[in-house]
Order: C-alpha cells, then sequence, then structure tokens
C-alpha cells in the first residue's frame, strides 16, 4: 500500500497569536464602567416596588375615602312631632297630612339628555346664528320635559301650572336642579284631597311623578291658648346623632322648630327624631338606588299638659270674638290651687294659630303685628294691680299686729297726706268703717290709714312673700323678669329721692310703682287660698300630683277667717256683686274675690285696667283665677267689678259644672 500522506493544515495564527502565545481572543468578564449602574438600577427598582405598595396597601383607605366623598351623598328628613293634649287627654295641637306632587330628578336623566339634543338641533337646523350657551340649552331642555309632566298632572285635575320658560318657578327649578339635585322637587304642594285621590289613580305607577302626604300642624280650637301652646317654623338645619357620615356632602329637607309656647319650650321632647338615607351618585349627580343606608324617622313625644280646654274656651268666649273690636284686650290665668296646674291661660288680642300652617303670609304677619298680638300679656304684661294688692296690705298689717276685725278707721271722701288729699275709689264718704267692709266695697281710704299704720317696708316685704317681685318659673319663653315691688332702699338707689307718706298711700292701694303681671297674681291667689305663700304653677299634667304645701302665710285661724269672709263679702254684697246676678247667678258656688282698677300713664293718655283675682268654693279651695283688662280709651272707666268679675265668673260657672262633687255642701 502506499504510504499515507500527512493532509493537516496548518493555519498561520497571525501576528495577535504570535504576540499573545494564544490561539483565540478573549475579553473580561464585567466591565467596571457597567458595574457602577447596577445598584442604582436596583434602587431604582425597589423605589418603584415599594411605591406600588404603599399606594395599593397603605393609601388604598384614603382613595376609597376620596372616592366615598366624590360618590357617596346624605340626606336627612325630618320626624312628625308629637302631638299636644289637654288634661284629659283632648288634641290641642296635632299633625295633618298635606298632599303634594314631587318630581323624582333621577329618573328624568336620559330624557334631558334627549331633549337638549333635540332643542340643540332644532336650533341648528333653523340656521339660527344666536345659538344660547350650552347650559342654556341644558336649561331649556330641563325646563321643557318637567313641564310635559307638568301637563299631565294640569290635565288630570283641571289646573294650569306652568315651570318653563323664565318665571319664578322655573328660576326655583333651576335653583334646586343645581344645589339639590338628589331631593325630589315640589311641583304642588297644595294638592286638595280629592285632586290627591284622582291623581292616586290615574298617573302611571312607573311615573317619575310622586304623590306625597308630609304632616303638618293642626290646631282644632284655632286662636284658644295661642301664646300658650305657640307655634312653629321652618327650620334647615336638620341634624342626625349617631348616623355615619358626617363628612359626605348633606342635603337637609326642610324640617320644622317651635317657636313660641310650648312647642318652643318642649321643641326637643315633641321634635322626634330625624331619618337619613345615604345615596351613591353618578358622576352627573344623579342617586343610585337602593341607598347604601337608611334610618326611618322616629315622632316626636306627645305632651300633656295641664289646660282645660272647656274652661280656656269658656274664657276665650267671655273675652269676645278673637280680632273683633268688640274683644277684651288683656289676659286670663287659671289654676288647679291644690298642685298649682295651669287649668287657662290666655292673652288678648291673639291670633289663628292655623294660619302658622304650613307658613304665615306676610299679610298676616303684618296684621298680627298692627294689633300688638305677638304680647304674651298674661307672662309678659306689666300693670299696676291696683285695689287687688290691699289684699296683701291687709295680710301685712294683719302679721304685723295692726289689723283685726275691729280695727276701724273713718272715710270722708277724701284724704289728706301731708299737703295733697287723696280720694276714695269712688269719692263717696263710707264714714266708720272696719276691715271686712272696706275690702268688699275696697274703700281706699282705709286702705291708706292701714299702709300709714305699718309702714311702707312690711308691705313690701309681703308682696316679695307671695312672689310678686320674681318670675314663676313656669314652663314656657318669654316670662318677664321686670316685675317691680318698690321699697325706701329702691327709690333711693334707683330714683335717688327719699320715700314720703304718698308713696306709702298709694303703694297700700296697689299703685305707687308697683308692677306685676296676670300669672303672678293668679299664683298669689292660690297661695291664699291655701294659706301659704308660694304657688310654684306648671302647665304639665300629672294625675298623681302630689298638692302644693309651701310655706304658711303666717296668719291666725282668727286673722284667716277675717280675710276670707271679707272676700266672700266681696261677693255677696261688695263690687263683685255681679257674679251674682244675670247672667251668670253664682251665688251657690260660695266664691272669694277682690276686684281691682288701676291706672298707668301711657302716650294715649291716663289709661285704666281692670281686676279680679279669686278662688272658690272658698271653705275649700279648687280653683284659682286672676283677670287683667286692658281699658282702650284713655280716662275710660273700666272697673274690676263690672269687666274683669263676670270673665272669671264663666271660667267658674264652667269648672263647676264639670266638677259638681267640688261645689259647697249647700249648693250639691
Amino acid at each position: 500500500m502506499p504510504a499515507r500522506r500527512n493532509t493537516t493544515r496548518h493555519t498561520d495564527p497571525g501576528p495577535l497569536a504570535a504576540s499573545s502565545g494564544r490561539l483565540v481572543e478573549s475579553h473580561a468578564g464585567h466591565d467596571w464602567h457597567i458595574l457602577v449602574f447596577y445598584p442604582a438600577i436596583a434602587a431604582l427598582l425597589l423605589l418603584i416596588t415599594a411605591g406600588f405598595a404603599y399606594q395599593q396597601l397603605i393609601k388604598t383607605d384614603e382613595y376609597a375615602d376620596r372616592e366615598k366623598l366624590q360618590s357617596h351623598r346624605r340626606i336627612i328628613f325630618p320626624a312628625p312631632r308629637g302631638d299636644i293634649h289637654d288634661r284629659e287627654g283632648r288634641l290641642l295641637v296635632g299633625n295633618k297630612p298635606r298632599y303634594a306632587l314631587t318630581i323624582n330628578l333621577d329618573a328624568l336623566k336620559s330624557e334631558f339628555r334627549l331633549q337638549y339634543l333635540q332643542v340643540r338641533k332644532n336650533y341648528r337646523d333653523a340656521y339660527d346664528k344666536d345659538i344660547p350657551s350650552n347650559s342654556e340649552l341644558w336649561k331649556i331642555a330641563r325646563g321643557a320635559v318637567v313641564q310635559r309632566y307638568l301637563d299631565q298632572v294640569n290635565a288630570i285635575i283641571g289646573r294650569d301650572e306652568h315651570i318653563d320658560g323664565d318665571n319664578a318657578r322655573a328660576r326655583d327649578f333651576e335653583r334646586h336642579f343645581n344645589q339639590q339635585l338628589l331631593l325630589p322637587y315640589t311641583l304642588l304642594n297644595d294638592l286638595t284631597a280629592a285632586e290627591y285621590s284622582r291623581l292616586a289613580e290615574q298617573l302611571p305607577v312607573t311615573s317619575p311623578l310622586q304623590l306625597t302626604a308630609t304632616s303638618v300642624r293642626i290646631y282644632p280650637f284655632d286662636n284658644a291658648a295661642a301664646h300658650t301652646l305657640g307655634y312653629i317654623q321652618n327650620d334647615d338645619s336638620l341634624s342626625i346623632d349617631d348616623f355615619p357620615g358626617d363628612e359626605l356632602t348633606t342635603f337637609r329637607m326642610l324640617g320644622t322648630i317651635g317657636k313660641n309656647g310650648l312647642e318652643a319650650a318642649f321643641n326637643d321632647h315633641l321634635q322626634g327624631k330625624a331619618g337619613a338615607a345615604i345615596y351613591r351618585v353618578d358622576p352627573a349627580g344623579y342617586r343610585i338606588e337602593p341607598p347604601i343606608e337608611r334610618r326611618s324617622p322616629i315622632q316626636g313625644k306627645n305632651l300633656a299638659t295641664s289646660l282645660d280646654i272647656d274652661l280656656q274656651l269658656a274664657c276665650e268666649n267671655a273675652m269676645g270674638p278673637s280680632g273683633s273690636p268688640d274683644a277684651y284686650t288683656g289676659a286670663v290665668v287659671a289654676l288647679d290651687v291644690q298642685t298649682g296646674e295651669v287649668l287657662v291661660m290666655c292673652s288678648r288680642p291673639d291670633y289663628n294659630l292655623n294660619d302658622f300652617s304650613p307658613r304665615i303670609s306676610q299679610d298676616t304677619f303684618n296684621k298680627i303685628t298692627a294689633q300688638g298680638a305677638w304680647y304674651p300679656r298674661a307672662l309678659s304684661g306689666l300693670y299696676p294691680p291696683g285695689s287687688t294688692f290691699k289684699l296683701v296690705t291687709g295680710i301685712a298689717a294683719m302679721r304685723a299686729g295692726k289689723l283685726d276685725a275691729a280695727t276701724t278707721y273713718n272715710c270722708a271722701g277724701r284724704y289728706l297726706v301731708g299737703n295733697r288729699l287723696y280720694d276714695c275709689h269712688d269719692r263717696h264718704a263710707h264714714g266708720d268703717i272696719v276691715y271686712h267692709e272696706a275690702l268688699s266695697k275696697s274703700c281706699n281710704i282705709y286702705f291708706y290709714q292701714v299702709g300709714l299704720s305699718i309702714g311702707a317696708q312690711p308691705m313690701a316685704d309681703q308682696a316679695r312673700a307671695f312672689g310678686l317681685d320674681k318670675p314663676t318659673g313656669i314652663e314656657l319663653p318669654h316670662e318677664t323678669k321686670n316685675m317691680l315691688v318698690p321699697d325706701p332702699a329702691w327709690k333711693r338707689r334707683v330714683r335717688g329721692d327719699g320715700w314720703s307718706s304718698g308713696d306709702t298711700v298709694t303703694m297700700a292701694i296697689g299703685q305707687s310703682d308697683l308692677l306685676v303681671t296676670p300669672l303672678g297674681m293668679a299664683c298669689m291667689a292660690a297661695s291664699i287660698a291655701r294659706n301659704e305663700l308660694r304657688t310654684p304653677p306648671t302647665l304639665l299634667h300629672d294625675d298623681h300630683r302630689a298638692p302644693l304645701h309651701t310655706e304658711p302665710t303666717g296668719l291666725t285661724p282668727a286673722q284667716r277667717a277675717m280675710l276670707i269672709e271679707a272676700m266672700r263679702e266681696t261677693v255677696k254684697t261688695g263690687t263683685a256683686k255681679s257674679l251674682l246676678r244675670p247672667p251668670l247667678n253664682l251665688g251657690a258656688l260660695d266664691i272669694a274675690g277682690k276686684t281691682g282698677t288701676a291706672q298707668k300713664q301711657s302716650p294715649q293718655g291716663m289709661m285704666n285696667f281692670a281686676w279680679f283675682v279669686g278662688f272658690a268654693p272658698a271653705s275649700n279651695p279648687r280653683i284659682a283665677i286672676a283677670v287683667l283688662l286692658e281699658g282702650d280709651v284713655a280716662g275710660e272707666e273700666f272697673g274690676g267689678g263690672a269687666k274683669a268679675a263676670p270673665v272669671a265668673g264663666w271660667i267658674f260657672k264652667k269648672y263647676f259644672e264639670k266638677h259638681p262633687g267640688h261645689l259647697p255642701p249647700l249648693a250639691q
């Protein structure tokens, strides 16, 4: 065999290989220029990862809260108020349905959109160069949609209501849409029951029109005890406790708040607990049903007052028709002697409480203002007590040991004090006269001398002991604090002048600077009836209320008998004998009373005020009454016996018709 040839090729490695002694070129595994970026990149990646984690894990609640604030809305709506009853459970203030028609704007979202497109197209098709702004187009569209629904209503109930165009209702609707979109808009708020029924029968169930029956206050007896019961006004500051969403945008439906009388004094008790709901809304602000959370309102609690509507109406009738020029101006208060519960409280002029529901008109407001009828005379009116104060003067003198049944003074018709002559009340000379005759005939000169015998301070102290210088604390707003029982120290402090004997005699007959309220005088009458010093009045009825027991007057049995007999004689033969005459004929009731006529300077001249205070039966008192009537003609004779006593008489009459068991034994 031929020998094999070696065919292996040898490649020339070239100069690079020769120089390095290696056959393949090699590079280092890590270039230091690149390595310096690795930590920076890693840090950036870590930072990004941490950022995502923070946003997703840590700030999730914050984003949820932001989303909630943007997409959730809270609505607060009022509760019906509680009722007010008289002592026998009869309704004095209640609620009645008020029929209204509303439209749910949330249900009109798509219709608004379609109408907007149509309105815009109409303008463009007409080649109108003065196309309204986009917001104006939306306004026109919304008005047209709502008017279509209102036209349906007009066709059913025969009305001609309009909301489209440029008018006050259209502007009110736009304001509601922009500010209170979540709340239904009220189209009609004065539907009659017949209109309500027709709409309920003919409106489709799926209609965005909704019939509602809200509650408004009703006063079955119109003006009776108007100042005592009080009234309410609309209130837009509704709040709700223990309901979530304080941080949310909140819409409040109109509620009510008591503004006078018991409605104001017991507002929290009557108000009830508001309801609320939280809704999710879309980006345009329309709500999405159903609510996320909802709480129904709870009606307010009822209030049982001490008033007796039968007696109150007897008083109202005796005072004359409300608003009539012939009606008396003044105040009457009647109390349960044993408990201090108020049976009657009347102030005239007054107003019809139903005129405030659902809201008072400007004309009615102006009329009430012009008549001076806002003024609650029973607890705010300040008057000189006149001869009714002779009860205080006599009690003070008895306690001072200066007056007994045999104490005699002479009445010559006029009496000189210092250098001034003071007249008796009727300018007739009574001659020698004792206490029971002087009180029954209301002899001024007798009490001038009684007052001088003890001085001013004991009279002032006795008046203050009966509480005539302080508010009674009754559960009503606006009771005045400006009662005044003057004395020498007061005159020096306020007038910078000394007390004179003339001040003493005028104080003894209830003039001077004395100022009392009808409520305060009723409390004094009730206190005298129980032979005690204080009667805290109350307007709340309690079947189980314990009889009052306060500090005794300090009169001896003989002195008390002397006082009561003189007050009886006032009715039997004295200045209050009108109570025994027709049409009252109350001789069987055993009434103890005192009349009074006081004067006070006014811009119109010297005004007269007629008073009566008393209680019955005198032997076992049950009811005490104070009546104050204002004379409306300067200088007019306006006596307590002729005017004020008969008003009290009608209340006495009604009381004993209702409670014949309280009559004295011989009268039953």
